[in-house]
């Protein structure tokens, strides 16, 4: 039987190369590849190009979010850079309760620790208020965004579950606590402010109300963290000041942090 002229056209071929390149070729040519004869693919001199961080992995300088700060000269009259913890800190906040999510609101006011003692504060301000006694401190936070917004979820939970409660002070004996909303300006990715008042005695047997206007805010891979507090008046336009400039900052700052990277 004759064979198909295909074949015939493609054995001449395979011959005349043989001709031209050698006995060594020729042979490499008529036998099909083993898997220890794989086809070697041609590599380039220049290697493979890293994935470039994304700004939200790069995160922002040291530098950075001290420049995102909020300052004295932000908020004006009477406010000053603060000469340090405000005495009702011990005496107030290092309380206990028997109610778990009440007791983990203390805790983070103590510590000043709103978003988990593992967040990583990047830059932190203490701000006093010379007319009234009080305190602000601003911090602004290195923080998982899931991380920050179950933060956000269980503060909003705290008006319903720690409305009221007693809780016993180390100084100040029991304290009555009182947990509100308060309203944030519609800034960042997610927020939620809480108004908490402790009323109570002083050693001395007199009347005492500690009033502490509550922040959290989420601007992108980071956040904010606020508390303005004090046993006078406690000026809650400040708080909102802090919190409408501190964020657009931010997020001024995050936008440039990009375009450098």
């Amino acid at each position: 039987m004759t064979r198909p002229p295909a074949r015939t056209h493609l054995t001449a071929s395979v011959l005349a190369l043989c001709t031209l390149l050698g006995t060594t070729a020729c042979s490499a040519l008529s036998s099909p590849p083993t898997a220890e004869q794989a086809p070697i693919v041609p590599t380039t001199s220049a290697p493979p190009k890293s994935p470039t961080p994304s700004p939200a992995a790069a995160g922002l300088t040291a530098a950075q979010a001290q420049a995102a700060l909020v300052t004295d000269a932000d908020l004006g009259e009477p406010w000053t850079p603060t000469q340090g913890a405000a005495t009702w800190r011990d005496g107030l906040l290092k309380a206990k309760t028997k109610r778990p999510d009440c007791q983990r609101l203390l805790d983070a006011l103590y510590a000043d620790d709103l978003f988990g003692a593992d967040a990583q504060p990047r830059a932190v301000v203490g701000l006093d208020d010379e007319w009234n006694e009080a305190q602000l401190r601003y911090q602004v936070v290195a923080r998982k965004p899931a991380d920050v917004d179950r933060t956000l979820a269980w503060l909003k939970t705290l008006p319903k579950k720690c409305g009221q409660f007693a809780a016993r002070t180390v100084a100040n004996g029991v304290q009555g606590v009182q947990v509100t909303d308060s309203r944030l300006p519609k800034v960042g990715d997610g927020r939620q402010g809480l108004l908490i008042m402790m009323t109570g005695e002083s050693p001395d047997g007199e009347p005492t109300t500690l009033t502490l206007d509550v922040a959290a805010v989420r601007v992108g891979d980071d956040a904010i963290g606020l508390t303005n507090g004090g046993l006078g008046d406690v000026m809650t336009d400040a708080t909102r000041t802090a919190v409408q400039l501190g964020a657009e900052r931010l997020k001024e700052i995050r936008k440039q942090a990009r375009v450098q990277v």
